[in-house]
């Protein structure tokens, strides 16, 4: 039986080393060589290996007890997650700011996350890699979601398929991240809570927020009536650029009656309520008979007499998005979808910043002086 011939590298190498050996001098030169080849292929091993462990890991805020601000903690080393069979990984450019998310970190909102937690919901960005059964998405398409499974504060996330959406290129990664919960609440709002009808009067009471611009983008374009208040005049006027017929400063004194003289005296069909705490016994003087109370936001008790609803059967309807229904949701989303076809659903970035000033972020979103369009992170 013929013998295999030998590869190449042992057919060139030993000839060569067998010269060398005729000679101290070979010696040491051959041995030189050898080591000079070991160490450029032992380099390669590390740079290939570093590389494959940076591209497995992303940084991310996590929490790890409930509390202030300063729990909001920058890790560098977190795992990149990966999708399951019906997910989408994507890679996030913005990711959105909620006031929910403050109440979730500090431990007192109803439903506290299991610790630790990365928070954020509403990102935008591109797809990384899509699960087995995924056909809706690909690697590229530009998204966004309001449902992340592992946060949104991150530069990956993790969501389910049917939660996220195609991202229109005449809309930035920035303003994709204010689009979920403020559109969907808005929408909710109005339409599954307070049940408004074209040329019912609405106001939106802090329309400057998030919220407040999408819920006043939405009634104009479905032919209601549009009120909003802001608290300063930069908030007023990005408020009427954004579909007010009218605005009011909430700051000032008696603007309370300048609202019920404006509508002569019959007060508003609907108000879109974003701090209860504060507004809710004025709301409640606002309302026109077989009104209705939209309680969007609201961070602490007030004392209400309830003679101010009897007499007009007005109502108090909360609103929360968590409990949205999937008919619900496939509604909104057309909505959505159509608004950003005839071009009037454009969201208004406001405040940005990055993840290592997150703690800073949710001081301001909670103590700031106003609020003027959706707060993001940029990443």
């Amino acid at each position: 039986m013929r013998r295999a011939r030998p590869a190449l590298p042992v057919v060139v190498v030993f000839p060569i080393a067998s010269c060398l050996f005729n000679s101290r001098r070979g010696v040491r030169l051959y041995v030189a060589a050898v080591a000079v080849t070991v160490q450029m292929s032992f380099s390669k091993t590390i740079i290939m290996t570093s590389r494959t462990s940076a591209a497995s890991f992303m940084r991310a805020v996590r929490v790890y007890k409930f509390g202030g601000p300063s729990e909001l903690k920058l890790e560098l080393d977190i795992p990149i997650p990966s999708p399951s069979e019906n997910q989408v990984l994507i890679k996030i450019y913005a990711c959105g700011v909620n006031p929910v998310e403050t109440y979730m970190r500090a431990g007192t909102y109803p439903r506290k996350p299991p610790l630790p937690w990365t928070p954020g919901n509403d990102v935008a960005g591109v797809v990384e890699q899509v699960g087995q059964f995924v056909s809706k998405f690909k690697k590229g398409d530009r998204v966004f979601t309001c449902g992340t499974i592992t946060g949104g504060y991150a530069e990956y996330t993790v969501a389910s398929d049917d939660r996220v959406y195609p991202l229109p290129e005449n809309l930035s990664y920035k303003q994709g991240s204010a689009i979920g919960i403020p559109y969907f609440t808005a929408y909710r709002a109005l339409f599954h809570k307070a049940h408004v009808k074209a040329a019912e009067t609405v106001l939106i009471h802090g329309a400057s927020g998030g919220v407040g611009i999408a819920a006043c983008q939405i009634a104009r374009a479905y032919g209601l009536k549009v009120l909003g208040t802001a608290g300063t005049q930069e908030g007023l006027s990005l408020v009427q650029k954004n579909g007010a017929h009218k605005t009011f400063n909430h700051r000032e004194t008696g603007y309370v009656d300048k609202i019920k003289d404006y509508t002569n005296g019959q007060g508003v069909d609907v108000i879109i309520e974003m701090l209860s705490n504060v507004n809710l016994s004025n709301d409640l003087q606002l309302l026109a008979t077989g009104g209705r109370v939209a309680i969007v936001g609201c961070r602490g008790s007030i004392e209400i007499n309830p003679r101010d609803i009897m007499p007009k059967e007005s109502s108090i309807i909360g609103v929360a998005f968590g409990t949205i229904t999937e008919e619900d949701r496939l509604e909104s989303a057309a909505a959505f979808f159509a608004g950003m076809e005839m071009g009037w659903l454009k969201p208004v970035v406001g405040p940005e910043y990055t993840l290592e000033n997150v703690a800073q972020a949710h001081e301001d979103i909670i103590k700031g002086p106003g609020t003027m369009g959706k707060m993001i992170l940029a990443i």
